[in-house]
């Protein structure tokens, strides 16, 4: 594509999403079996409007099928699928109608909440309208009123889907057929939020009313070997807390419980909802307030101020022997965020530091990981 957006004051180039890829594969690909003849490039408008022409790559015939793949583009986007081929396989079929499966390297849904019912294969519904809608058009335009099969597969994605959410959504053997408009927008926020709410609607789905969020693998990593819970019973939530306890609320939680790393809950408690560096860096002003608001001396304020990372300033606190207060005070400010956004979720959250561990919790933050982590336990349903 030669389409581009503006992101911090960069031309990134647009992309396009695997559904696009499995659309255009199949389009060609049912419009060589019906017409008989060759075709190296497609034209495909997406669900944003764009018209897409995409190379056609690898053709293969049979007596009543033909494949051929589309090459995925994610544009500027550093996307795991860059680069890999999305196949379709159409074959014809007695039955009228369009069948969609998925084949090799597409992965199949085992737990409930996901955009496709369990045992299905991981195409979603707009690229499945996206397929539907373009067959239909050839079989239009070849005055074929009979049935076609179709099969997607990607070669490389039982190894790609290691490196995605797949896994801890409970999806096997692949990677997902994914995209609402078509187009892949580099660096996208919105794609980040989406994948959230992918998860929490899962949880959801299966009963849990009360979920653990963490920021990083930090979290995750202080989950299994601090408290001894499975780091998948929590949802990772990236710099995005505040929209995480939106979704939460909009999907009908009834708790949650932040666990992170003091660096982020530090910019939690001046107010900062969204963590990520550009929407500033404030961490060593507000531990210096608190520290001072404890009774800090200046001189030792003044430490603060210069660290450049929160574990060093912890090790100013600690051997300042003030180490109790300031964190009271920092955690009941977090405590005090996390409620004005939640509204009537209830909220709760753990702190700790890599090299100095647990280093603080709200009143209700055991009773909230009691209750997520128990109801996690005994919520899931297999198949």
């Amino acid at each position: 594509m030669e389409e581009y957006v503006i992101r911090s004051g960069k031309r990134l180039r647009l992309g396009y999403t695997t559904g696009s890829c499995a659309a255009a594969a199949a389009k060609a690909a049912a419009w060589m079996l019906l017409t008989g003849r060759e075709r190296r490039e497609i034209t495909l408008t997406v669900p944003r409007g764009v018209t897409l022409t995409l190379d056609i790559r690898d053709v293969s015939r049979g007596e009543d099928f033909v494949s051929c793949a589309v090459e995925k583009d994610s544009g500027d986007d550093p996307d795991v699928t860059q680069g890999t081929l999305i196949y379709a396989r159409v074959s014809l079929r007695p039955q009228a109608g369009i069948a969609i499966d998925g084949g090799e390297g597409i992965g199949r849904v085992t737990r409930r909440g996901l955009d496709q019912p369990v045992g299905s294969a991981a195409i979603n519904s707009v690229p499945r309208e996206m397929i539907r809608e373009n067959l239909e058009e050839v079989c239009c335009l070849t005055d074929y009123r009979g049935g076609l099969s179709v099969v997607i597969s990607a070669p490389e994605g039982e190894a790609l889907a290691r490196k995605t959410f797949n896994p801890r959504l409970g999806i096997v053997g692949g990677i997902s057929i994914l995209g609402t408009t078509g187009i892949v927008e580099p660096m996208s926020e919105q794609a980040l939020v989406d994948t959230i709410k992918v998860e929490l609607t899962q949880r959801r789905a299966e009963g849990q009313d009360y979920v653990l969020l963490t920021p990083g693998n930090y979290g995750s990593d202080f989950i299994r070997q601090t408290l001894c819970v499975d780091p998948g019973e929590a949802v990772q939530v990236s710099n995005f807390i505040g929209e995480a306890l939106d979704l939460c609320r909009e999907l009908g939680f009834r708790g949650a419980l932040l666990i992170g790393h003091v660096g982020k809950l530090t910019k939690i408690a001046g107010g900062m909802l969204n963590t990520h560096s550009r929407y500033g860096d404030c961490r060593m002003e507000i531990l210096a307030a608190h520290a001072g608001a404890a009774g800090l001396p200046p001189e030792r304020i003044g430490e603060i101020l210069d660290c450049v990372a929160c574990d060093d300033a912890l090790r100013v606190l600690r051997e300042s022997g003030a180490w109790e207060a300031p964190l009271s005070r920092l955690l009941e400010r977090v405590g005090f965020h996390l409620a004005q956004r939640g509204g009537e979720l209830e909220t709760g959250a753990m702190m700790f530091s890599k090299e100095y561990g647990l280093l603080g919790e709200t009143d209700n933050a055991r009773t909230l990981l009691d209750r997520a982590v128990r109801k996690a336990k005994g919520g899931r349903r297999d198949g």
